[in-house]
């Protein structure tokens, strides 16, 4: 079966308005399931080609060339590819950026074995990863010293690239270069959070508003380590690092919500398992699964993280657990288990908001965000 038949499958039950909300979710987690890790049993008991290979030797004759400007003493490096898009007149249009989307959800065609499971079982972890790199690229923004966030693209140097946080993500970079090679005048912010977007809504998650603007930096301008969440801590860390970036408890709560897709991997976080049983698609289960099951400490070798006492197949870190444990939280998360729509509409807005931290406003081609279509909408 192949993946853009899933995934066709996969929205087609989705989106099926007549059938009840119990038998939809029921009849969609049935479709997912068999293609995400099974839960142990519980113990007994085509484009502008022409132009874009002319803009790559632009690039190649820009070298390692550089500008900047500046706004209000602020200086915004721009790179060779900038250059090349100044030097041969292009200006790259909502549909450049349309056909650089499209080729971002068929990257399954091309990504060959992943994580060492079955051909088709593992390709679509290819978009987790995808949106986990938009948002380490972005989360390191501090609003204080407006240094890090999506602007520059740092996460392609060390030592930021070797962050414990940023472990793993190698493969998401290695998949999207192909990318860049085939559009060459898209800087390296917009393509990884352009990939994001598209991460999102082809698994079945909202429309994020998106536009591009971002540039590419050098290595002087890699942010700290230790900008990103820490996964062993409690509620008073993810507000002093999301504070940092600029969110409240509520948008702290939404994005959190992300986790309803992916899943940790010993070998690279230490942490191991899904959080919810279709760890491919976009739902409101996270945080239902919060409060309807019984979490218990997993007793491993591993870091401390919780499990649910029934399959023992999930799994909550523990800055997760906290948005039922912290009053303030658990409001927030306590909405969007109850309401879907809800929390697909916040979890849009905070994501736009994420994608676009660090980036000034003059440097943005269009005053007001796109809505990129889906594959299947084309």
């Amino acid at each position: 079966m192949s993946f853009s038949l899933f995934r066709a499958s996969v929205r087609k039950v989705a989106t099926a308005g007549s059938l009840p909300r119990a038998q939809l979710r029921n009849q969609l987690r049935i479709s997912i399931r068999k293609f995400s890790t099974p839960p142990p049993e519980a113990p007994a008991p085509k484009s502008n080609t022409t132009l874009y290979v002319g803009i790559g030797a632009v690039v190649a004759a820009a070298g390692a060339a550089f500008y900047s400007f500046s706004d209000s003493g602020t200086n915004a490096v721009k790179s060779g590819v900038q250059v090349a898009k100044v030097k041969t007149n292009f200006v790259p249009t909502k549909e450049d950026y349309q056909k650089v989307y499209n080729k971002v959800a068929g990257i399954f065609d091309d990504a060959g074995d992943y994580d060492g499971g079955p051909y088709h079982i593992y390709r679509p972890i290819v978009f987790l990863i995808l949106t986990f790199s938009a948002w380490h690229s972005s989360g390191t923004y501090d609003k204080e010293s407006k240094t890090g966030g999506s602007n520059y693209a740092t996460m392609r140097f060390a030592p930021e690239s070797q962050h414990g946080a940023n472990a793993g993500l190698n493969v998401a970079r290695d998949l999207m270069e192909n990318i860049k090679q085939e559009f060459p005048w898209i800087s390296y912010g917009d393509l990884w959070t352009l990939g994001g977007v598209a991460a999102i809504q082809e698994m079945n998650g909202p429309k994020v508003p998106w536009r591009p603007g971002r540039v590419d930096g050098v290595q002087a301008q890699a942010t700290p380590d230790g900008r990103l969440p820490d996964a062993s801590q409690g509620a008073d860390h993810l507000r002093k690092i999301f504070g940092r970036m600029g969110f409240n408890d509520q948008e702290i709560v939404a994005l959190s919500g992300g986790h309803a897709v992916g899943r940790c991997h010993s070998n690279r976080s230490g942490f191991d398992g899904p959080w919810t049983f279709s760890p491919t698609t976009m739902t409101n289960d996270f945080f239902k699964l919060l409060f309807d099951e019984k979490w218990v400490w997993k007793k491993w070798n591993g870091p401390k993280q919780l499990e649910d006492k029934g399959t023992k197949s999930l799994m909550m870190l523990p800055t997760d657990y906290v948005l039922v444990t912290d009053k303030i939280y658990k409001k927030y998360a306590r909405a969007y288990a109850d309401d879907e729509a809800l929390f697909f509409k916040d979890f849009s807005a905070v994501c736009a908001k994420l994608f676009e931290l660090g980036v000034p406003t003059e440097q943005w081609v269009t005053p007001e965000p796109w809505i990129m279509k889906n594959v299947d909408e084309k």
